[in-house]
């Protein structure tokens, strides 16, 4: 595959609600993987990945991992992702759907939470905005916010962590 298809195809596929992009041209094969099924057990190539983790996430969107296995064969390995690594420290709350964060109620407001702010059940998280309709993001359980893992105006996609939290 061309190395222009291929970063074209990575950019559209960073901005879609897909998920995971499997394709095959008959010597090559492209595995395009979002962070919720990279974290359910993404394999890379690791001769033409590169480092472990894959490529950096593109700016404003959720990481993008990349696979690239020539034919069928390959040498595979586990990637590590950051996912891993958190879950260790607290738990991951994750968008449901496809929108736009707002970490605040309206522009100069307070945002809903802060790092080290503590929250009850019910309580809102953030605003996701979809198709014109405000989703208030609440909270499932009393917990501590450890971080906010999305900024204000950014576009998230399905599954994507907006917080690492810990229960109370």
């Amino acid at each position: 595959m061309d190395d222009k298809l291929i970063l074209a195809l990575t950019e559209r596929f960073s901005v879609s609600n897909i998920a995971e992009l499997d394709l095959c041209d008959g010597t090559t094969r492209l595995i395009l993987r979002k962070d919720a099924a990279f974290a359910r057990g993404a394999e890379l190539s690791q001769e033409h990945a590169g480092a472990p983790g894959g490529p950096a996430a593109p700016a404003g969107g959720s990481a993008v991992h990349l696979g690239f296995v020539p034919g069928e064969s390959g040498a595979h390995a586990r990637a590590e992702t950051g996912t891993e690594s958190a879950k260790a420290a607290g738990e991951l709350i994750t968008s449901p759907i496809v929108a736009t964060f707002y970490a605040a109620s309206g522009p100069g407001a307070p945002p809903f939470v802060k790092a080290g702010g503590r929250v009850k059940a019910g309580e809102t998280l953030c605003i996701l905005e979809a198709m014109k309709m405000m989703n208030h993001l609440e909270a499932e359980f009393d917990c501590e916010i450890i971080s906010v893992k999305a900024a204000s105006g950014d576009l998230v996609e399905y599954g994507q962590v907006l917080f690492e939290v810990k229960r109370l």
